[in-house]
């Protein structure tokens, strides 16, 4: 028997400018042929898989595709071939352009877009009639009902490139909320190194000795009674005037999510690896767009670790070791009420030292998008256009347009002295705030800041020997104070 992966179907949209893989499962032996526009590829099954290897094409519409394998055919239509990128992540690459703040204005206005959405279903591969599931699913046009669902970055993003190119672009929704980067990872990969195995020791330790029959009774009951809470809960906020979260758990009884950690639980280490990612791979693609951290905050120290081995394993999966990576650094974010505990610093400092270490990426600097009480910010518009001025000098050949970072910091007398990366000079918006020094105690004081073209002095006076300087090193704050002049995006925050 022959299955096609469910990533092909009608409408579909094909990395142009690369050999294309087209893939499934069939039994060993089985020969496929695959034929799109006058090019044919031949493949034979082997440990039950098959990938056939189209050449590269240039970017056109309106092709058809044909797969045939003893007695079996298939012909796919309105085949596009242009670019092709993989949104990841969690809830914010979720984020639907519907509830975007610009959403209402694209879907009604957007007319004649090039740009077509995959969006690889949420199931755990361990559910039964799993395979079937899947199936039920393909490529989309835009128009203003299908794309309410969409991902807002993702399909901002993709409109600019289209409209930049002249080309197709198709994006491939990969995301889960709430998700941690070790549910996108294998077990192999999670086990190369310690540091990496934080929430997969745990995740072994809790199974450990349990049966199957155990381990689904455990999730199952969890599914049960959190479907009961969210309707709870629900009433609760749809009904209660100034409603608090203290005030839902008195009145709905203990959340349990994210539930026990089990094989069956999507949020559990490699559960979206073996159930989303190994659909979609090995299909050929441009590169990825990646936001996701937010869940990490209660281990961000190893998070460096977690998301350089999450890019050196999806790379080779699909085979290119310098397959573009463009990363949303986390903005800024706080509940009202909870404490500052300083670990989404440690997140962004992650992302932006992965940026500065690992080839092929980029950073899209998002700290001035943050809503306070909101993990989820409304507007997703600068923070799609930043992602696309990452990809152009990167993969298209545009001008180089490098996120704004620090890029050393030297004592000058009473001050320290920061350079940018910048050709241009700095300005401040607003109130002049953001920096903190400290001498030799670490004990950190608010800072006063001047600017000279590229570069920052900062002073105080109750600092008189600094030997340390931070920026925005909060998890919240509402005042962004400095900018590039020229490209006005803001300089990323840092420790040095």
């Amino acid at each position: 028997m022959i299955r096609i992966s469910p990533m092909f179907s009608d409408g579909m949209v094909l990395q142009r400018g690369k050999n294309i893989s087209v893939f499934g499962t069939a039994d060993d032996g089985c020969r496929v042929t695959v034929t799109l526009g006058g090019d044919t590829a031949v493949a034979t099954a082997r440990d039950g898989r098959w990938t056939a290897v189209l050449p590269a094409r240039k970017a056109e519409n309106g092709l058809d595709m044909t797969v045939t394998a003893d007695g079996f055919s298939r012909t796919f239509t309105d085949i596009a071939v242009g670019e092709v990128w993989l949104a990841g992540g969690q809830s914010n690459m979720e984020y639907e352009l519907q509830n975007c703040t610009t959403g209402k204005e694209h879907l009604e206005n957007d007319t004649g877009v090039n740009v077509r959405f995959y969006y690889t279903q949420k199931i755990n591969s361990l559910e039964p009639d799993y395979e079937e599931k899947i199936t039920n699913n393909g490529w989309q046009k835009f128009d203003s009902e299908t794309a309410k669902c969409w991902s807002a970055v993702g399909y901002i993003f993709a409109k600019k490139l289209s409209e930049k190119l002249g080309c197709t672009v198709g994006v491939i929704g990969c995301n889960w909320g709430g998700t941690k980067a070790c549910h996108w990872m294998s077990a192999e990969s999670l086990e190369k190194d310690t540091d990496m195995r934080f929430d997969y020791d745990k995740y072994l330790a809790a199974i450990e000795g349990k049966s199957d029959e155990e381990l689904t009774k455990e999730y199952r009951e969890y599914e049960e009674y959190h479907n009961a809470w969210n309707l709870r809960s629900a009433d609760y906020y749809n009904n209660t005037p100034d409603a608090t979260w203290d005030g839902c758990i008195k009145a709905c009884g203990e959340c349990r999510y994210p539930g026990p950690p089990v094989p069956l639980n999507p949020f559990c280490p490699t559960a979206l690896y073996r159930s989303m990612i190994k659909v979609v791979c090995p299909y050929t693609i441009s590169g990825f767009l990646y936001y996701q951290g937010e869940s990490d905050d209660d281990n961000p120290q190893n998070y460096y670790k977690l998301l350089r081995g999450l890019i050196d394993l999806w790379r080779t999966d699909w085979g290119d070791p310098s397959l573009p990576f463009l990363i949303v650094q986390l903005p800024m974010h706080l509940y009202k009420g909870d404490t500052d505990r300083k670990n989404w610093c440690l997140i962004r400092e992650a992302q932006d030292k992965v940026y500065r270490t690992v080839k092929n990426t980029g950073l899209a600097v998002a700290i001035d998008c943050g809503e306070f009480n909101e993990i989820h910010p409304h507007d997703k518009e600068v923070v799609a256009q930043r992602l696309y001025e990452q990809a152009l000098p990167l993969v298209y050949g545009g001008e180089p347009n490098p996120p704004l970072l620090y890029t050393s910091a030297i004592r000058k007398n009473n001050a320290i002295e920061i350079t940018t990366n910048t050709r241009g000079t700095l300005e401040v918006r607003g109130e002049k705030s953001g920096f903190e020094i400290a001498g030799a105690d670490g004990v950190f004081k608010p800072a006063d800041f001047e600017i000279t073209g590229s570069r920052i002095s900062v002073f105080s006076p109750d600092v008189p020997e600094p030997e340390y300087v931070r920026y925005l090193w909060t998890n919240y704050t509402d005042i962004i104070p400095i900018y590039a002049k020229d490209s006005g995006v803001p300089l990323a925050p840092f420790r040095a």
